[in-house]
């Protein structure tokens, strides 16, 4: 398909509740959307950078200026399809976010030229995918607990926390007190180091399922010597940047479960690549959030369709973050904790065009040539 424009865009989105991490805390996202105009169909892509350089190196601006100087104009005008336009993004070093944004508004249009499910388009066998969710740092214990509470009442399967030096055994500890059996796993973001290690086999005693990437984001090898160390398994996060990282975590047994976002390794395909490591290797995967709007969150349905997303992932309801969320319908989540996948075209769900130019702070189309 020919791609004919391409139009970028900043919204902002206030949150329902604060998000905290050990970054620090969010109450309105800055989001950029990529749109691909091509033969009459637009195809819808989002960018997960955060406001800030924090959980990687880039942000919602770094990604606005290499779309807009670079990604964009490697695709203007050209024929593409979803198996040539990752290829076309090479000479661009890191910026896996960027990439991945216009990678899923391509595989989006391509589903939709199809008529097709874009998790079907992706390889995907899962009708039906278990929810977890991810609770950030509260105010308080007591609130961290009544937001745990509500969150099981509502149906999740796993429940997820924060935790940082200072706001973490006692937490765990007071979670295991009132929920002796529940799937619980936290996560530290790189909080620890390897000074660390008494203090994390403190975690052993929760039977948790994972402790995800308590150290440092670019070293594979010192998890593996923590997970040594462990009883606990580790999950691999912002370590994870691509395929051959995820081969050489599982060569190094640095983790036993291995996370994967959409916008960290760069898109679909590269996606596609890590789970393919892992379900060789035996270690099971599950999908990471970042605070996507509904967009972000239905390629992530999308994703999590793949045969080794075995474990919840973090794909939850819009309403757990967003008043009103910018797709129709919003995603739900069943009683019992699950989303069913939708066999429309494409993602499955329709864009609310009006509402996304409401929330839209900036926005320019560049065309092929320009």
């Amino acid at each position: 398909m020919n791609i004919e424009a391409i139009t970028i865009r900043e919204i902002r989105m206030p949150l329902v509740h604060f998000f905290e991490t050990s970054f620090g805390r969010t109450t309105e996202r800055r989001i950029l959307l990529v749109t691909v105009h091509s033969d009459g169909l637009n195809g819808w892509g989002e960018c997960t950078a955060g406001e800030h350089p924090f959980y990687n190196e880039e942000s919602i601006d770094t990604a606005w200026y290499v779309i807009r100087g670079y990604l964009g104009p490697a695709v203007l005008g050209k024929n593409v399809d979803h198996e040539t336009v990752a290829p076309m993004f090479d000479r661009v070093r890191g910026h896996r976010m960027a990439k991945a944004a216009v990678e899923s508004a391509v595989w989006d249009a391509e589903a939709l030229r199809r008529k097709m499910p874009l998790w079907k388009m992706l390889g995907g066998t899962r009708r039906e995918l278990s929810c977890g969710v991810s609770i950030g740092i509260q105010d308080s214990p007591a609130q961290l607990l009544e937001k745990i509470e509500t969150e099981l009442a509502a149906g999740y399967q796993r429940i997820k926390v924060k935790v940082k030096p200072g706001w973490d055994v006692e937490i765990l500890r007071a979670i295991r007190g009132r929920w002796p059996e529940i799937t619980l796993s936290c996560d530290a973001n790189s909080a620890y180091t390897l000074n660390d290690v008494e203090h994390l086999k403190k975690f052993d005693e929760f039977k948790l399922l994972m402790i995800e990437q308590p150290l440092w984001n670019d070293d594979i090898a010192a998890h593996a010597i923590l997970q040594s160390k462990l009883k606990t398994a580790l999950c691999l996060d912002e370590s994870i940047l691509h395929g051959r990282d995820a081969a050489a975590a599982a060569q190094a047994k640095a983790c036993r479960i291995l996370n994967i976002k959409l916008g960290r390794v760069g898109g679909f395909t590269e996606a596609k690549k890590v789970e393919a490591v892992c379900r060789e290797a035996g270690i099971p995967n599950w999908c990471g959030g970042m605070l996507e709007s509904g967009i972000g969150r239905a390629h992530n349905i999308a994703m999590s369709t793949l045969e080794n997303f075995s474990l919840p992932g973090d794909v939850s309801a819009s309403k757990r973050y967003w008043k009103e969320d910018i797709i129709e319908p919003e995603v739900t989540v069943s009683p019992k904790g699950t989303i069913a996948v939708s066999d429309e075209a494409g993602t499955g769900y329709r864009v609310r065009e009006d509402l996304i130019e409401h929330f839209t702070v900036r926005k320019e189309t560049i065309r092929a040539g320009q």
